[in-house]
């Protein structure tokens, strides 16, 4: 089956739960019935602390909007990449992380073999046709031993999740409204991505994907 195959209905086609690596594992579908609260969340986020473009330490701005909750929140601008407590746009700390952000990142990361965790950030991204994320490792967190969630809201995407160094080969995962991402452990810090955006609109969402990273980050 191809990939235009996974996309044309916007489904989920595959098991319940994939993995993808000794402690990384894809959970289908694991938010649907939390999506309509978490999406009203997103937004209330959004009214105090905007969307916006960061510019990497090069100087180039960056394709996909980003906004954060929680305690710390995670910035980029010439001086570099970092957490910060406070929004740079008003000076003032970032909208706490509701509820429904934290009973869903601790339920998915318990679901994948890693109890207890409690994220302090949450990283909130929004794609549109055409955007995507480069490979990268998560490294600006002062403790790797706690996992990354990751929820995927909208449009379907092709995640690329790859090995320990930047040229080992990816693989190309699909993933869905309502889909949860988590890995940590041994595969805490392997390069991921996502591959440039397809237009197929979303239901709820239209033309656009909102991803919540939670991260344990201070």
């Amino acid at each position: 089956m191809t990939t235009g195959d996974l996309f044309a209905d916007q489904q989920p086609v595959d098991d319940a739960r994939i993995v993808l690596g000794p402690a990384s594992f894809v959970l289908r579908g694991f938010a649907l019935a939390d999506a309509p609260a978490l999406l009203a969340a997103v937004e209330a986020i959004a009214q105090r602390a905007p969307f916006r473009h960061m510019v990497t330490p090069g100087g180039f701005e960056m394709s996909v909007a980003l906004t954060n909750s929680g305690s710390l929140g995670w910035t980029s601008d010439r001086r570099g990449y970092r957490y910060a407590a406070q929004d740079p746009l008003s000076n003032q700390p970032w909208p706490p992380l509701p509820d429904v952000f934290l009973r869903l990142a601790r339920d998915a990361a318990a679901e994948a073999g890693f109890p207890g965790f409690t994220p302090d950030a949450c990283l909130i991204n929004r794609y549109v046709p055409g955007t995507r994320l480069s490979l990268h490792q998560d490294r600006d967190e002062q403790d790797y031993s706690a996992p990354i969630v990751s929820v995927s809201l909208g449009m379907p995407a092709i995640f690329l999740f790859g090995g320990h160094k930047r040229a080992d080969k990816t693989q190309r995962v699909p993933l869905f409204h309502g889909d949860v991402v988590v890995w940590g452990g041994p595969d805490r810090l392997r390069y991921h991505g996502v591959a440039p955006l397809k237009e197929h609109p979303h239901p709820l969402l239209g033309a656009q994907r909102i991803n919540l990273t939670f991260r344990k980050a201070g």
